[in-house]
């Protein structure tokens, strides 16, 4: 559902995420030491990531068959290739999840919502969107949450996932904290960390602050850059939920050298 939020909540919102912002010190907190997971324990925190432009129906069948071989969490990919892992992935527990928006989240709301409807539509399970990062370093407030709540609404009418792809790398800490209050007023489901197209990845600094603001009821997606077994444990130990990447394969061979 959609809420009707006047301008002084909006103004109340920016002011706590400036507020917790400027209050937080991850060097001064205890940090968690990264987990000795298993490769088959590693395995259900990754979303099995393929977004290149050059991405081929082939590409998409070893995609589908190492996610399956490994027991990957998901297979995520662009919105127009839902239906063929769909079809790959018949017959198994695996999800395909759907990116919206991507990689830059500057279209049209409504053209996110018809992306996010066509992917759950066709068999997307969880949707991973891009909110609208320029607006957010506008502080235009209200239409950051118009725009997450809009295709939170679509997702959930459809009985899927959305995770909010704030682009960190782009933001203070101050625009992080009130983005994902927002995200987490909207209803979404998980904050996520990065497109893996922008200038900068994912960080532990940057994971635990997100969980720091949303609790324990939402996910955290780290995503961006994670490409080996310490990556992935360092992402998990600051309170990720979820790990997006592309380097799935290698990090369950590092997490088998690393036990």
């Amino acid at each position: 559902m959609i809420r009707e939020h006047s301008d002084v909540w909006l103004a109340r919102i920016a002011w706590r995420g400036t507020e917790i912002a400027a209050a937080w010190r991850p060097e001064g907190r205890d940090i968690a030491k990264p987990p000795q997971l298993t490769a088959q324990e590693l395995a259900g925190y990754i979303d099995h990531t393929l977004l290149k432009a050059d991405a081929t129906p082939a590409m998409l069948d070893i995609l589908c068959a190492e996610a399956t071989e490994h027991s990957f969490a998901t297979v995520c990919v662009n919105s127009s290739h839902v239906a063929h892992c769909v079809k790959a992935l018949k017959g198994t527990d695996l999800f395909v999840g759907s990116t919206v928006g991507f990689p830059l989240g500057a279209m049209f709301t409504e053209a996110k919502v018809l992306e996010a409807r066509l992917a759950v539509e066709t068999g997307a399970r969880e949707v991973d969107m891009v909110l609208p990062v320029g607006l957010v370093k506008a502080n235009a407030w209200r239409r950051v949450y118009e725009d997450v709540a809009a295709v939170v609404d679509v997702c959930h009418r459809n009985d899927a996932l959305c995770k909010v792809i704030l682009e960190t790398s782009l933001l203070t800490d101050a625009e992080k904290a009130t983005a994902c209050l927002l995200c987490v007023d909207a209803g979404a489901d998980f904050v996520k960390t990065a497109t893996g197209f922008g200038p900068g990845g994912a960080t532990a600094a940057d994971v635990a602050l997100m969980r720091h603001v949303v609790g324990h009821t939402k996910g955290v997606k780290a995503a961006g850059g994670i490409r080996t077994y310490d990556d992935a444990v360092a992402m998990i130990a600051a309170g990720a939920t979820r790990i997006g990447a592309s380097s799935g394969v290698q990090i369950l061979r590092d997490a088998s050298t690393e036990r």
